[in-house]
């Protein structure tokens, strides 16, 4: 079977070209789409193919979102392009209180399969309003899916997943996954379920649980630890709602030491509501408190040495394993 090696946003292109040739509802609505296919090369080739139905818009997240809104309530998949993940600011409205509501509040009479794409996190000195991770605060509202994955086959079928749901997803990608290569089969259709995590390095003595950006710096870290013969668990959630707290139940059993580690400030991050319910579903198997690794609670610094002080990196990982396991 073949198998080659693409990028994140060349994955995601030839997602979203396949699925537009399955479905001729799904169409692209956003900004600067169609001179630079997407401002990461996430569209590529996709204009020429689609011209009617990849459709650039004013500057207006608000109008867009609420386009897309109105698109999938009349029985269309729009991919909203919401350019970077800060901006869903401007549009809280239109998700929070219209996006994730309408199919419940309607009693299940009206679907709402929309994909609102948000590309998220720092490291690309972008300063501090276009670096932000964002998950906790859509996490924290029901009706919405929520999706943040790692390597170019998840994002490809993560993507595809998404466009076929008939719930609205918000999906996470990271901008310094962009050129981030790995395999992606060629012949077999990559569709991975909403709500499955995948364990990327099997370990027995502490479970790190991360998402993103952050599962490479976790992996990093977990090869180092196996140098010392402390052998990490790393899993990958891909899925932050619904989140597969069978998989969490299961390896934090098995190691009896658990930490999470995202991007994200630490201060409410979703670390926080993972730490949670592994304290109330997994006391008695815990030898230590779950330890928490993300961001220092300041605003994304512009400056490339204060960023990465700033960001959680592979020191940290390692210092929070060593206080996971110093205080068993």
């Amino acid at each position: 079977m073949g198998v080659r090696d693409l990028s994140c946003s060349l994955a995601m292109a030839e997602a979203l070209g396949e699925e537009m040739e399955r479905d001729e509802t799904i169409f692209v609505l956003g900004e600067d789409l169609v001179a630079h296919g997407g401002i990461f090369g996430q569209f590529r080739g996709l204009p020429k193919r689609f011209p009617d139905r990849i459709i650039d818009t004013p500057i207006s997240e608000t109008s867009i979102v609420g386009a897309g809104v109105g698109a999938a309530l009349t029985g269309m998949r729009p991919l909203i392009d919401m350019h970077f993940a800060d901006f869903i600011t401007t549009a809280m409205d239109e998700i929070v209180n219209q996006m994730a509501k309408i199919r419940y509040m309607f009693g299940g009479q009206a679907k709402l399969p929309l994909v609102l794409w948000a590309p998220d996190g720092g490291g690309i000195h972008a300063a501090a309003q276009h670096s932000q991770c964002l998950e906790s605060w859509v996490v924290h509202t029901p009706g919405l899916k929520v999706v943040t994955p790692y390597e170019p086959a998840d994002v490809k079928g993560l993507l595809k997943a998404a466009l076929r749901d008939d719930d609205p997803v918000i999906f996470f990608q990271h901008k310094r996954l962009f050129n981030w290569t790995g395999p992606v089969s060629e012949e077999e259709e990559i569709l991975i379920p909403l709500g499955k995590a995948c364990v990327k390095r099997p370990g027995k003595d502490i479970t790190i649980l991360t998402y993103s950006r952050m599962t490479y710096e976790c992996l990093e870290a977990a090869r180092e630890l196996a140098k010392n013969g402390i052998e990490a668990e790393v899993i990958d959630l891909r899925t932050l709602s619904p989140l597969d707290f069978d998989l969490i139940i299961k390896s934090v059993k098995k190691t009896q030491h658990a930490m999470v580690v995202h991007e994200a400030c630490v201060t409410g991050g979703f670390g926080a509501e993972i730490a949670a319910r592994i304290s109330e579903e997994l006391f008695e198997v815990l030898k230590a408190p779950v330890v928490r690794v993300g961001a220092k609670d300041v605003p994304m610094p512009f400056s490339p040495v204060m960023e990465k002080f700033v960001l959680p990196q592979v020191e940290d990982i390692l210092a929070g394993v060593d206080k996971v396991l110093k205080r068993t």
